[in-house]
């Protein structure tokens, strides 16, 4: 199960919301196994971000969580992807993300 928390300094509209979401959806398919029916995407929109003491750029920190490995060409591509998605639908031009192995992942009560 993959989980994408995007956290920037910009306001986001709900339906730009829904096209990052639906965006991010078919950019999951670049790591391998994995797929839009597993994801889970979350905003954290108008957070205090400060970059090199600026708080007055629009920039976003992602993490992207994934039950099991990641290989760093598939990482690089989504990189890619989300970087794009982000500059294209919200306008933000720094964007950092961080990637997370996770091996133990609970759901519903027990743990894959």
């Amino acid at each position: 199960m993959p989980y994408i928390n995007i956290n920037t300094n910009t306001a986001v509209s709900k339906e730009k919301e829904i096209a990052v979401k639906t965006r991010l959806g078919q950019a999951i398919s670049l790591l391998p196994g994995k797929s839009e029916s597993w994801l889970m995407v979350g905003f954290e929109p108008e957070t205090s971000l400060y970059f090199r003491g600026d708080g007055q750029q629009r920039i976003a920190f992602v993490e992207v969580s994934v039950y099991g490995k990641i290989t760093p060409s598939a990482a690089d591509k989504l990189t890619a992807a989300i970087t794009d998605i982000l500059r294209e639908e919200l306008d933000i031009q720094q964007v950092y993300i961080k990637y997370g192995e996770v091996g133990i992942w609970g759901f519903n009560g027990s743990n894959f």
